[in-house]
């Protein structure tokens, strides 16, 4: 009997295990390390754990995991002393901890190996040029430098190298870590930052320059976690303690290079690795077996929620203010102004300043600014179509005696139906296109394909998050077209024609 009643019980039995959040930078390393810590803790049956993954840089990682939205996350001690802590050099674990503890967290379980950032060239480059060292660049002014976006503003990152290494390059461009191999090999730049541990430095030949004056720090991989952590989940915590030193630098430019190489996925270099079998990956599968992954439900869903719930806020706020615009001109005027300045301001801008506002990553602050870049197009559409009412019907709604909010009710907002409605079209259409950006923060959606793809330079990978990205926008507008003639009277149309 008890044999019978353990199947049907287990459902109930993952319910009732506290989640675990693992959160991810956004570069294929970060990724396999987030993808292993999750499949090991899910071994334990202790946890229900799961992986935000590609949380943009450091500093938004490192706030979700100050904030409590996700537990953990595989970091660097180089990247936790000088860049999260602003110490001047790079000391042990204990005291790295003592640092810590006052933002509640602490490091631990050195994984084996570190990764350096370092910079590189193309070694046929490099050769005729003759250099092998970074001070040899103070010699080629000319050289066309591209770096990542997190190097070019880390505190031990470009502006600090230049500074060490007295360089002479002024305009230096900023471009995606994967995206920077290809234009480094078809030769439109010279020089990139690279981390030592990358797989396609060997398969692009590269040259990596020497940091003949040290400058570069170690930076051991390790586990950053909440204090509370080892003590919540002691067997979930043995377990990551069993990972410390297992992971040589070898055997992590073999597991980068069966994802950026091989085309394996990031879980199944992970579960490979855990199951002691090779890291090579499995052959590239093809688009539509990407398009139709076992993930897409999962992100159909959550992209839905960010466009919906974002969406019925839009409403509940723009139409009241598109009301009060219209009936009060210099409020109106001041509305418009506001919602015209928030739809300028750049997406990833407007998360950064919702991530610090809210104090947390994820959902909360996607849908919060999609709801505020959703205010324009519904406030200015219900403010036209108020105002293209014939004074005519007003005179004659209030020559029969109804007041101003049943006039609005009952004649005002039918005839601007048709107007409101194409300003609600247009806030969700804008929406399902911004919500991809809502990955970076770990909201989910098909940018959680985009970002991956960014990463690893997988061309596959991020058309399938932006086909049906595409395909759910064309959705939503012939839904709106539909519900414009199923809902608005087409006499109403007719009868502002006349006025």
């Amino acid at each position: 009997m008890l044999r019978l009643l353990i199947p049907a019980l287990l459902p109930a039995l993952a319910l009732a295990q506290p989640d675990l959040d693992i959160g991810s930078k956004r570069f294929t390393e970060s990724y396999i390390l987030a993808e292993i810590l999750v499949r090991t803790a899910n071994r334990t049956g202790e946890v229900r754990a799961s992986h935000r993954p590609g949380l943009g840089n450091t500093a938004i990682v490192f706030a979700a995991l100050k904030s409590g939205s996700i537990q953990a996350y595989p970091e660097y001690t180089g990247t936790i002393a000088l860049e999260l802590l602003g110490m001047k050099r790079v000391p042990g674990l204990a005291e790295l901890n003592r640092r810590l503890a006052r933002h509640g967290l602490t490091a631990g379980v050195p994984l084996g190996f570190g990764n350096s950032y370092a910079l590189a060239m193309l070694e046929q480059r490099a050769q005729a040029l003759g250099i092998r060292r970074v001070s040899d660049l103070q010699r080629h002014p000319a050289l066309k430098l591209a770096l990542s976006q997190e190097f070019l503003n880390r505190q031990d990152g470009w502006k600090a190298l230049r500074r060490a290494y007295r360089l002479p390059f002024d305009d230096v461009r900023g471009l995606d870590h994967g995206l920077a191999y290809e234009a480094l090999r078809r030769g439109r730049i010279d020089v990139i930052d690279v981390y030592s541990t990358d797989a396609k430095i060997a398969r692009y030949r590269l040259r990596v320059l020497q940091d003949d004056q040290r400058f570069f720090p170690e930076y051991d991989a390790v586990i950053l976690h909440r204090m509370e952590l080892p003590a919540r989940f002691p067997r979930t915590w043995r377990a990551f303690e069993d990972l410390a030193g297992r992971i040589s630098p070898e055997r992590m430019i073999a597991l980068n290079a069966a994802v950026e190489l091989s085309g394996a996925t990031f879980g199944q270099v992970a579960e490979n690795y855990l199951a002691g079998r090779p890291a090579a990956g499995d052959p590239v599968r093809p688009f539509l077996a990407t398009l139709f992954g076992e993930d897409l439900w999962r992100l159909s869903v959550q992209h839905l929620a960010l466009v919906l719930l974002s969406l019925a806020m839009g409403i509940a706020v723009g139409v009241p203010l598109g009301i009060w615009a219209h009936r009060q001109p210099v409020a109106g005027a001041w509305i418009l102004g506001a919602c015209g300045v928030l739809q300028t301001v750049p997406s990833i801008a407007l998360l950064a300043f919702l991530i610090a506002a809210l104090d947390r990553i994820g959902t909360l602050p996607a849908i919060a600014a999609l709801f505020l870049y959703s205010l324009l197009p519904i406030v200015r559409n219900t403010q036209a179509g108020l105002a293209g009412v014939p004074d005519s019907l007003r005179d004659s709604a209030t020559a029969l005696g109804l007041e101003p909010g049943a006039r609005l009710r009952l004649v005002e907002l039918p005839l601007a139906a048709r107007t409101i409605l194409a300003g609600i079209k247009t806030a969700s259409v804008i929406n399902v296109g911004t919500a991809t950006i809502a990955a970076f923060i770990g909201a989910g959606g098909f940018g959680e394909r985009i970002v991956a793809g960014l990463a690893v330079n997988d061309h596959g990978l991020l058309l399938a998050g932006a086909v049906p990205a595409a395909a759910l926008a064309l959705f939503v507008q012939w839904g709106f077209e539909g519900l414009d003639r199923i809902v608005i009277s087409p006499g109403l149309g007719r009868g502002r024609g006349r006025g």
